[in-house]
């Protein structure tokens, strides 16, 4: 049985400065071969709803759109470490709240952790699910969530006080109990400060190579959209290009008859297909003629198979 990955083997890694790769992943295909690719945490991120579901952010995305899309990642799955988002509105109005979702997405999805978004302000929730045994992960920096109050998609901590207050925010995630927290959208070297002042692993999204591990979006890397293309993604591959040449192929070769050819058909045996064009009637005839003769032609074959199988071998039924 394939060992799974736990927050102990996550910490391990960066305590030897191991870099720690983690990718979003929303279905049972793109886990499936990220878990193939060794990728040791996958984050059913509510990015899903900008790149899955076409909103304009992640606040509509609901405690029930995670656990779809987290139920389809954990049958991926099998070795990686799944974290689970809690969307918008699933922990704002109270640890108690927090704690009843949190159960829900742990006890529905299968999936490891959860991971939730702010600093001192989520310290609270963090304590209460820790204590009841979920682990966090925590999220700083640019929070989508909150993108309606931070003035768009914006690097944050560029100010000193800003760099400080990120700062306190990390350090009091990792008293809470917070097992890992993602930077995102953070100035190098502020994130660099942060990991060093941090016991647990710092996972980065546009927050320079100092971290302790890096996160990225599963379309952004595949370039699976021409739209969107931030800054901190790397395109390893063009597939979105590929994707859409092959569709306009397969378009093309049905709208010229070359698909499908004998390679993708099927045939019948050619006695059977005798049978059936001599009960056939005309295009437009009655089909139950055809039906009843055809039916009784195989309660024919099923009698005779039958008594073939109840014949001793060797003696004929007109020996018996």
């Amino acid at each position: 049985m394939t060992k799974r990955v736990r927050v102990r083997e996550l910490q391990q890694m960066r305590d030897r400065g191991k870099p720690i790769t983690m990718l979003t992943a929303y279905d049972y295909p793109t886990a499936q071969m990220a878990d193939d690719a060794e990728i040791p945490i996958l984050l059913v991120g509510d990015t899903l709803g900008m790149v899955v579901l076409g909103y304009d952010s992640t606040v509509p995305v609901t405690v029930e759109d995670m656990i779809h899309h987290g139920k389809a990642v954990r049958r991926g799955a099998h070795r990686a470490h799944v974290v689970v988002d809690m969307p918008f509105g699933s922990y704002q109005l109270g640890w108690q709240d927090a704690l009843r979702n949190a159960t829900r997405i742990m006890q529905e999805t299968g999936c490891d952790s959860v991971k939730l978004e702010g600093g001192q302000r989520s310290v609270e929730t963090v304590q209460h699910l820790v204590e009841a045994g979920i682990p966090v992960m925590g999220h700083i920096g640019l929070t989508p969530q909150s993108v309606n109050t931070t003035s768009g998609f914006r690097v944050q901590g560029k100010t000193p006080r800003d760099a400080v207050h990120l700062i306190t925010d990390a350090k009091a995630l990792v008293e809470a109990g917070a097992y890992a927290i993602v930077l995102e959208l953070v100035p190098t070297a502020l994130a660099q400060m942060i990991t060093q002042r941090v016991n647990v692993p710092t996972i980065g999204i546009g927050a320079g190579p100092f971290c302790s591990g890096q996160v990225q979006v599963w379309h952004d890397i595949l370039g699976l959209y021409e739209e969107l293309k931030p800054k901190h993604a790397r395109r390893f591959v063009e597939l979105g290009a590929d994707i859409r040449q092959a569709l306009t192929a397969y378009r093309d070769e049905v709208a010229a008859g070359a698909f499908p050819t004998a390679d993708e058909s099927f045939y019948m045996d050619e006695h059977a297909l005798e049978l059936i064009k001599a009960q056939l009637p005309e295009l437009d005839g009655d089909l139950s003629d055809a039906e009843r003769v055809l039916a009784e032609h195989d309660l024919k074959l099923i009698a005779r198979a039958s008594e073939t199988a109840e014949t001793p071998s060797g003696v004929s039924a007109r020996q018996r």
